[in-house]
């Protein structure tokens, strides 16, 4: 089981969409079995609050499903439990490690540190463009879920 844990600042914006998209595109290639996705935040503000309805309305568009989500913080205990921690920006990065402490199993990255073109995704709160985030974020995933094709051998 690869156990992947998606965060941003909140947990109602860009982690719980890359959450639910990466559900998504998993359970299309069949390998929802292999997968445990959950995402969190690095911020109490949001805690208990559900997702942004720019957030819905983009998976809705999509025709991507979601459950009811409500927006947790990250812990010490995600860090033992998750194979992946992955962050949407450089500040995401720093608050997870100030959170867990030392990245000793190399388990935290960013997510388009994974694709062709390394930078932050933009946080849709104050951008207010979820599309360029959903962009960003589907090639971040695609990217990633490649890099646990070849490694894992899925």
């Amino acid at each position: 089981m690869i156990r992947v844990l998606f965060v941003c600042l909140g947990n109602i914006c860009r982690s719980p969409m890359a959450e639910y998209v990466f559900k998504d595109l998993v359970r299309k290639e069949n390998l929802s079995n292999k997968f445990e996705i959950a995402s969190a935040a690095t911020s109490s503000e949001e805690i208990g609050n559900g997702m942004h309805y720019g957030t819905k309305r983009k998976l809705n568009e999509l025709g991507i499903k979601y459950e009811k989500h409500i927006a947790r913080k990250i812990t010490k205990e995600d860090y033992k439990k998750y194979n992946y921690i992955i962050g949407m920006e450089e500040s995401n990065i720093r608050a997870i490690k100030r959170i867990v402490g030392e990245d000793k199993e190399n388990k935290i990255f960013r997510l388009l540190d994974f694709s062709k073109s390394p930078r932050d995704i933009a946080d849709p709160w104050y951008t207010g463009n979820f599309d360029k985030t959903y962009v960003d974020i589907l090639e971040g995933l695609k990217a990633f879920l490649n890099f646990l094709k070849e490694k894992s051998k899925l």
